[in-house]
């Protein structure tokens, strides 16, 4: 969630001199589940940062924030801001949407209004420059790796999608022929939706493939796979590795998750990457080609600005 903020905050840094000040906020557990409607400040968990501006300092240009828990306050910044403050909410609000002067919301949410910017997949980080400094720490382990260079992102149980120990076996093994066929190399990293019996089966399956399955201990590689991966297979119920793998400029192939129910909006998502190029499901095979990278992220922020006055 917040990397979705943070990506569209780095975004216009780029775009225009600014300075980004990040602040973290949760609800008392009393308090989480209450409709946004009915949520005061005085409801915030102490450990929350204090979003209001100190005395004397002045409210922000632009203020960027993500995830249900931050509605309440988004949706009052324009009112105690006197209006200084221009309010962009990335996801679907699912609530109370004109409060906001810009929804930056997936294609895939079909969420609509004259100030809703619809993108594919979410705002990230993924940048050439982010990832290069993000492989610097893992090159020497990863460059000499036999090509092609093979990322798999595996998600877990969602409410749409499971991943059970049987099905991550069957991936496994596809993905073992496929890389063994192309005598290639492994960079394999698990979300923490993983549950432990895929997780277990996956490794035990793939372990003796040459390159790196990263097991959640130290540094983490995820930047570094993308950079430096020829082929990046990620499951079918992540949008944010989904959009991420495509802005690489690597072939994303689509690994299938097993079902819980109708998952219409991940087809939706999957389709407007099959149309720019991006993914293809996962046939068994490393079949290469090109598209122009995702960039969607710079394409927010210009809006953004442009909706701003700083275009």
């Amino acid at each position: 969630m917040e990397n979705q903020a943070l990506g569209l905050a780095e975004a216009v840094q780029r775009l225009f001199s600014s300075r980004i000040v990040v602040k973290q906020i949760r609800w008392r557990r009393a308090f989480d589940k209450l409709p946004s409607a009915l949520k005061a400040r005085w409801m915030l968990d102490p450990s929350s940062d204090a979003v209001e501006p100190a005395a004397g300092e002045a409210w922000p240009d632009l203020w960027i924030a993500t995830g249900r828990a931050t509605l309440p306050l988004s949706a009052r910044v324009r009112e105690r801001s006197g209006g200084k403050t221009f309010v962009v909410q990335t996801q679907d609000p699912r609530w109370n949407i004109a409060a906001y002067d810009l929804v930056v919301a997936p294609a895939h949410d079909g969420v609509t209004g004259s100030n809703v910017l619809s993108i594919t997949g979410s705002p990230h980080r993924v940048t050439a420059e982010r990832l290069a400094e993000g492989s610097a720490a893992f090159a020497d382990r990863l460059e000499p790796l036999p090509r092609p260079r093979v990322a798999v992102l595996i998600g877990g149980r969602s409410r749409a999608f499971d991943l059970t120990e049987t099905h991550a076996a069957d991936l496994a093994g596809r993905i073992a022929t496929a890389v063994e066929a192309a005598g290639g190399s492994l960079m394999l990293t698990f979300s923490r939706r993983t549950p432990a019996a895929a997780k277990a089966a996956l490794t035990a399956r793939l372990n003796h493939l040459p390159g790196l399955i990263w097991d959640g201990e130290g540094p983490n590689p995820y930047f570094a796979f993308l950079k430096f991966a020829d082929h990046i297979l990620v499951t079918e119920d992540s949008a944010n590795m989904a959009a991420e793998a495509a802005s690489t400029g690597a072939p994303v192939h689509i690994l299938p998750m097993i079902p819980l129910k109708p998952a219409d909006k991940f087809a939706r998502l999957h389709a407007d990457l099959r149309e720019r190029g991006s993914a293809r499901p996962f046939d068994g095979s490393l079949n290469v080609w090109s598209y122009a990278p995702l960039a969607e992220t710079d394409r927010a922020a210009r809006v953004l600005l442009e909706r701003l006055g700083r275009g």
